[in-house]
């Protein structure tokens, strides 16, 4: 995660401002995590630079706004019916659209560097305005854009979208990786002539509520198991619904914060195990909502096929919460078994339930994982990981010429 430390601020070749194109077909407040984390690392930048980000735009939505110091463009699009999913054709309608947006900002403004998230959809989009327009493009892998084994259509499954994101992957100026198995998966599937840096998801570590159970509806007596997604298949909810029933307690209780396509069958599957009583569907919720209810519970529980990362792990980790996971994903680089979580097999609900129920009974093992999760977390504070990015933009920016290399040596310094 370490890299050669970054001075204190920008000095871009004109004497302004360095200035920043993030691409990003979603950003809070939509999406999932991949949207989060490129929020976290702009709201670093934004500090000594100008960011400006391309997005997609959903109803409700303005097509501009400026959030803290955040410029936020929003490119029309059709047929997202969610905020938390997007579809296949809203998706690829944000490339047209966010071309002609990004053309007129490329040309108002003198971008140093564009940070592209997502091979795709965003990638292409990246790639072109950065080669018109002679920018170098560093892109962020997320994991679920180059692997997802939830959807046939992923890129890693299909001849065609696995030529696409080879392509966009040869073509950037540098690749970054949020973690080791993110890495492993590209170089496995696509097989980059480039080398690929892992930097790690930045986390801002929130002021904790004072909140309490009571006021939440929650009995002193319930272990409440909390978890957070969009609620769709890779997540595999279903999969901690079925642990939930082999963990035959009526005091083990599961809290599922996120909306999605799959909570019409997972409100059915509840239904029909009859585990109303013990599963509640908290929809999407506010971050001072979802930061009660993380604060007030027991236990963090993710069954994915598979996570890139998953920023909802550091969430977790800050309020001190243990966590039981899958055992593949890039959760693994910092999750480690009966150190500060359990990892179990993925899609394997009774192993699951075993884990859970050691956490209900082992109070040693559970205070153990709480502690090394609060002390954990802070490796992943945004400021080092922004900084590291810096690093990156500073090596391709002088690659480009125009004598800005050493100039570009200067941001965010290190507390």
């Amino acid at each position: 995660m370490k890299r050669r430390d970054a001075a204190s601020k920008v000095r871009p070749h004109d004497g302004s401002k360095m200035k920043i194109l993030i691409i990003n077909y979603e950003f809070p407040p939509l999406g999932g995590g991949g949207g989060v984390a490129s929020n976290d690392l702009a709201l670093e930048w934004a500090k000594t630079a100008q960011v400006d980000v391309l997005t997609s735009w959903y109803r409700g939505l303005p097509y501009y706004e400026e959030v803290h110091g955040i410029r936020v463009y929003r490119a029309k699009i059709f047929f997202r019916k969610s905020r938390d999913a997007a579809t296949f054709i809203s998706m690829l309608s944000y490339l047209p659209f966010g071309f002609f947006k990004g053309l007129r900002l490329c040309r108002e403004n003198r971008y140093d560097v564009i940070n592209t998230h997502f091979a795709v959809p965003s990638g292409p989009l990246g790639y072109v305005l950065g080669k018109i327009f002679r920018i170098p493009n560093v892109l962020s892998l997320h994991g679920g854009d180059i692997y997802d084994p939830s959807k046939k259509m992923s890129p890693h499954k299909s001849p065609f979208f696995s030529r696409v994101v080879r392509f966009i992957l040869n073509c950037a100026d540098r690749i970054v990786a949020q973690s080791s198995n993110t890495r492993d998966n590209t170089i496995r599937y696509y097989a980059p002539k480039k080398e690929i840096e892992i930097i790690p998801l930045a986390f801002h570590p929130p002021v904790l509520p004072r909140i309490t159970r009571k006021k939440l509806g929650i009995a002193d007596t319930d272990f409440i198991l909390v978890t957070i997604g969009r609620l769709i298949k890779r997540k595999a909810i279903d999969v901690m619904i079925e642990a939930l029933l082999e963990a035959d307690d009526a005091n083990i209780k599961l809290m599922i914060m996120g909306d999605g396509p799959e909570r019409e069958y997972l409100e059915s599957l509840v239904k029909r195990m009859k585990l109303q009583k013990r599963v509640t569907f908290l929809g999407f919720v506010s971050d001072q909502d979802k930061y009660n209810y993380l604060s007030t519970a027991d236990l963090f529980i993710s069954t994915s096929l598979h996570e890139g990362f998953g920023i909802v792990f550091m969430e977790a980790m800050h309020c001190g919460l243990p966590i039981v996971c899958s055992d593949v994903g890039g959760q693994v680089d910092f999750l480690r078994d009966e150190e500060n979580a359990l990892l179990v097999p993925v899609g394997d609900a009774r192993r699951c339930a075993e884990s859970v129920q050691r956490f209900y009974t082992d109070k040693k093992l559970y205070s153990k994982c709480s502690g090394n999760n609060i002390k954990k977390v802070k490796d992943f504070l945004a400021a080092p990981v922004a900084r590291n990015y810096v690093e990156i933009f500073n090596e391709v920016t002088g690659l480009h010429g125009e004598g800005s290399g050493k100039e570009l040596r200067a941001f965010i310094k290190q507390p």
